[in-house]
């Protein structure tokens, strides 16, 4: 009963706040992860208003919008957000929201390209930010999804994506250039969650994850117990937290690793569904992706 009372809350504000805009008023977009966030902003630059609804720290696998967020979702223009699942909890709010456009950013790859799962409801790892030449065909997907929106602005809208492209290419570089000091037998990446997929079939790290695709799903003691067995077996120096997951998994994984006469270290924190703090490097796409991997191999070398 309370599923259909807050479905009916939506809908009407949904209804309540749509008004018409005047002419010159800025196009509101809402977007989901900061990572989108991130990527509208560049696109768009300060021709329309990007609202994001997840800051630093939030884990969009478990994310439930508040009655503030719903009222930021009603009065969008457009909203972007991963798709594939990532937000399960938005999806019912986003259906009911047929008078405003969603793009979901997954729909710029091609699935055959994706990296499957039985575990996960969309029956692919949602992911995909993590995959920098999806994140590229992406950045195209945005502006030319802006452009159809405000069509006056459109050359505008192809040269931020175009520059951020150059951004992007580069950093495709850089990171290539650190990975390549890591030798092979040591790109072993263990982490909280399995959200390193894309990046390992990239940049060739086997990855595994103590909870699996979701932070939905809860680590069991054999989870931890095998993950630690894989750990000695392939003797691996460090294992990662990440600072949208609560630590104590990895570390109880630690513990178990330690109880076996095996040192293993916790490498540092990565940012997997979120950016860092705003305003520092790692707030951007591109900074958290420098800082994931010097961390990475700092700590593995």
């Amino acid at each position: 009963m309370k599923k259909y009372i807050y479905i009916l809350f939506v809908s009407l504000i949904v209804f309540s706040c749509k008004t018409d805009k005047k002419a010159n008023q800025k196009l509101n977009i809402v977007t989901t992860t900061s990572m989108i966030t991130d990527l509208v902003k560049n696109v768009a630059g300060d021709e329309v208003n990007v609202q994001g609804l997840m800051g630093s720290g939030v884990d969009p696998h478990l994310y439930k919008a508040s009655e503030g967020d719903v009222s930021k979702l009603s009065g969008a223009d457009i909203i972007f957000y991963n798709g594939l699942h990532l937000e399960g909890k938005l999806v019912e709010i986003f259906e009911k929201m047929r008078n405003i456009k969603t793009v979901a950013l997954s729909d710029a790859i091609d699935e055959k390209t994706l990296i499957g799962s039985e575990y996960f409801a969309s029956n692919y790892d949602p992911h995909i930010w993590f995959n920098t030449e999806y994140w590229i065909q992406i950045t195209q997907f945005v502006a030319d999804k802006l452009s159809e929106a405000l069509p006056e602005k459109k050359d505008l809208f192809q040269a931020n994506s175009a520059k951020y492209i150059v951004e992007l290419k580069a950093l495709q570089t850089t990171l290539k250039s650190t990975i390549e000091t890591l030798p092979k037998d040591k790109r072993i990446l263990v982490t909280a969650h399995d959200a390193f997929n894309y990046f390992g079939k990239a940049y060739g790290f086997q990855v595994r994850g103590l909870q699996g695709i979701s932070t939905a799903t809860e680590a069991g003691v054999q989870d931890v117990q095998n993950l630690s067995a894989f750990i000695i077996e392939n003797k691996i120096k460090a294992i990662f937290i990440e600072s949208s997951v609560p630590k104590r998994t990895i570390e109880a994984l630690q513990a178990a690793v330690n109880s076996k006469d095996h040192n293993v270290d916790i490498g540092g924190s990565l940012y997997s569904d979120a950016l860092g703090t705003p305003g520092t490097p790692e707030g951007t796409y591109i900074g958290m992706f420098k800082y994931n991997v010097n961390t990475i191999v700092n700590a593995l070398k």
